[in-house]
């Protein structure tokens, strides 16, 4: 199974890089984590908000591959344990299905992504950069793997 992380924003700074390229690089080929950067709209003086975060919406679902399940990351989505998050992995993977992960831009994801979603996932109630949710869903995945497997980088 493959996880495509479809993601709002490029160049991002390098701590973002780094950090989400270590923890990816510790998930094991059969949960493969993937990211896909979506360019984002323009943001400046007198720029149509609405409009850009309808057009990178259209951007993610092209980017999206056939017969995945879709999750929207999403503040009022469902918030999961780390143990349930490793139940939820689980699944995934022995669904045969890839899996695509959606994050949005600094106005969140557009509505077009949220309604072609499978389900919703909130990974706070607390609002986070963006960028920053790259390293932490990144970590998260890989923790619940490590949980799924008996690593012993989880220590719950």
């Amino acid at each position: 199974m493959n996880i495509h992380l479809i993601s709002i924003g490029t160049r991002m700074p390098k701590w973002v890089e780094q950090g989400f390229a270590e923890y990816a690089k510790r998930i094991p080929v059969e949960c493969a984590l993937k990211l896909v950067e979506i360019t984002p709209g323009h943001r400046g003086k007198g720029a149509d908000i609405a409009r850009a975060v309808r057009d990178e919406g259209e951007r993610m679902l092209k980017a999206i591959p056939k017969d995945c399940h879709i999750i929207a990351l999403e503040v009022k989505g469902k918030e999961w344990s780390t143990e349930q998050l490793a139940g939820k992995l689980t699944d995934w993977m022995g669904s045969g299905r890839d899996l695509v992960l959606l994050v949005g831009g600094p106005e969140g994801l557009a509505d077009s992504c949220r309604q072609q979603a499978d389900m919703l996932w909130s990974l706070s109630p607390l609002t986070m950069p963006h960028p920053l949710v790259r390293v932490v869903l990144a970590e998260q995945l890989y923790r619940a793997w490590s949980l799924m497997r008996n690593h012993p980088y989880h220590r719950a």
